[in-house]
């Protein structure tokens, strides 16, 4: 007897197949890609997915090929000719308005690379949470060629109504000289301080020394410093940031947000309907733009001066943190009441949680094996007050919960040791004073919002990051490895130790076993070695240097 297959494979005829073939992965197993198809197509594809009994392939073939109801006209390379797009838009425009949009509008998304863009516009773009980005590294480029006649920085347009122009571009000229000679001091500085070790290559030596230069001098560089970002994002992301870039106050992310918009029309253009019509998207930017101005008037009635305070404060935890992770991590495995469990574990020794704890961790023989959804139980607010180059590296961890205030001089600035082993303090100190001088002309001049344009990195930000114990893991352990910049690794040990002994609790920040406390003089050493080890083993030699 032979037995069941595990799943039904469906049949189709051989000019089937020949369609299936140019745009799924596989027509005989349950688990498929599809490709070659524009992303208004599969989500249109997707959206009557979830309202019909049929297989996604037979559906495809059935409502989707025809050319009466789709019309994806394929050239003999198979790929969807723009006849095709403009039909499957009008079925999509139907499912949209059937089915509801915000789902909808989940199921495409779209590659955007958004370039010479600013330090402060490059956080705008990556506010959201549910998309993807990747941005150029100030870790391992210098900064010290120009592109198109000019250093890399952006001239917000407002200084031009106020005669600012010049000054800007003279100081902005000159920071950036600053760092230029600054950084080139710095690797002379590392190159002798930490000869080529034996079985280096000079990939991997340089590429450390250049890691170490830039993460002290790049303090130098002004906000205002230009970058590159790539986004994949889903249509509904893209929506929303692009309503958040259009009540945004500067005209930089005003404009980004038109540009980004006309390039998404190109791609998914049913996903961005509703962006600019103004009882939709213009509502929603207009509502923004209120809340922001009405907490602003609030926030002035204040009045006072900030509190002196050091680089990481807990501010609020649980007390009872541990006990409801623990009864959270027995929850799936009882057949018991929520409040029945956190009653029990309320009851129990501090030995009988530590089981319980020991058992949930389980033996971690690696950062990324990490406890499960009980360690969402308990959570953590931080009040964080360090450079705004750190703040750039631990901004990008958005799954929590980070918010940030205005860049300003006003908290002063951080100067790393090399600067002062190089002969360069004077230096350094010249230019945030110059810098702050200008911050406060355009501040006075146009906006608070606008001078952020001139502050340097290494001036110091104030920011919040709430998280809950299973996010902890994941910032605090990948920040303080080996490779991190010495000060980010500071602030997150910081925050380690807060867990224990601040918010005592010790069975949590036991069970980060992977936070590193130790300090490196050259840290990225051992990561280069690693990837050179890795390349090796690939047969793939260190590019040249």
């Amino acid at each position: 007897m032979t037995a069941d297959p595990v799943f039904h494979i469906e049949e189709f005829t051989d000019s089937e197949l020949a369609i299936l073939n140019r745009h799924f992965t596989n027509t005989d197993l349950p688990v498929f890609g599809i490709i070659g198809l524009p992303e208004v197509v599969k989500g249109a594809l997707f959206a009557r997915y979830s309202r019909s009994p049929k297989s996604i392939r037979r559906l495809f073939l059935d409502e989707f090929a025809s050319e009466a109801s789709f019309g994806l006209d394929a050239d003999p390379a198979g790929s969807v000719s723009h006849v095709g797009v403009a039909r499957a838009q009008q079925l999509y425009d139907r499912v949209f308005t059937q089915y509801g949009d915000d789902s909808v509008a989940q199921l495409g998304g779209a590659h955007i690379a958004v370039e010479q863009a600013s330090n402060i516009l490059t956080k705008v773009l990556e506010w959201g949470r549910l998309a993807s980005y990747l941005e150029q590294s100030t870790r391992y480029i210098f900064y010290d060629k120009q592109l198109g006649g000019r250093y890399r920085y952006h001239i917000p347009s407002e200084i031009d109504t106020v005669g600012l122009t010049d000054r800007y571009r003279h100081d902005m000229d000159r920071s950036f000289a600053t760092y230029s000679d600054v950084v080139a001091r710095l690797v002379e500085h590392y190159e002798a301080l930490y000869p080529k070790a034996d079985g280096d290559s000079d990939y991997v030596w340089r590429s450390t020394i250049r890691a170490k230069a830039c993460d002290d001098a790049r303090g130098l560089l002004p906000a205002s410093t230009t970058s590159n970002v790539g986004i994949f994002a889903s249509g509904q992301a893209y929506e929303a940031l692009l309503v958040r870039m259009r009540s945004h106050p500067l005209q930089e992310v005003r404009m980004c947000s038109d540009l980004i918009l006309g390039e998404l029309r190109k791609m998914i253009p049913a996903f961005m309907k509703r962006v600019d019509v103004p009882d939709r998207g213009g509502a929603w930017s207009r509502y923004f733009t209120e809340i922001a101005e009405a907490m602003g008037n609030r926030a002035a009635v204040l009045g006072v001066e900030p509190d002196p305070a050091p680089i990481v404060t807990l501010v609020d935890f649980d007390p009872h943190g541990e006990q409801k992770v623990a009864a959270a991590a027995l929850y799936a495995h009882t057949d018991l009441p929520d409040a029945q469990i956190r009653g029990l574990v309320d009851d129990m020794t501090d030995d009988e949680i530590d089981a319980i704890f020991t058992a949930f961790v389980g033996d971690r023989t690696n950062r990324r094996h990490k406890p499960g959804r009980g360690m969402e139980q308990t959570y953590y607010r931080f009040d964080v007050l360090c450079d705004y180059g750190i703040f750039r590296d631990l901004q990008r961890h958005r799954m929590l919960t980070i918010e940030w205030q205005d860049l300003t001089t006003d908290h002063g600035y951080a100067t790393p040791p090399a600067i002062d082993d190089i002969g360069a303090r004077a230096m350094w100190d010249e230019a945030m004073e110059r810098a702050a001088l200008l911050v406060e002309d355009i501040t006075h001049s146009i906006s608070r919002t606008v001078a952020q344009y001139a502050v340097p990195f290494a001036s110091r930000i104030r920011f919040v990051m709430n998280l809950n114990a299973r996010e902890a893991f994941h910032l605090i352990e990948l920040r303080t490895q080996q490779g991190g910049h010495p000060d980010y690794r500071r602030v997150c040990q910081e925050m380690h130790r807060a867990i224990a002994e601040v918010a005592g609790h010790r069975r949590i920040a036991e069970a980060m076993s992977f936070v590193d406390h130790s300090e490196y003089d050259l840290a990225r050493l051992e990561t280069e070695r690693k990837a050179a080890s890795r390349r090796a083993a690939a047969g793939i030699t260190d590019p040249s240097v």
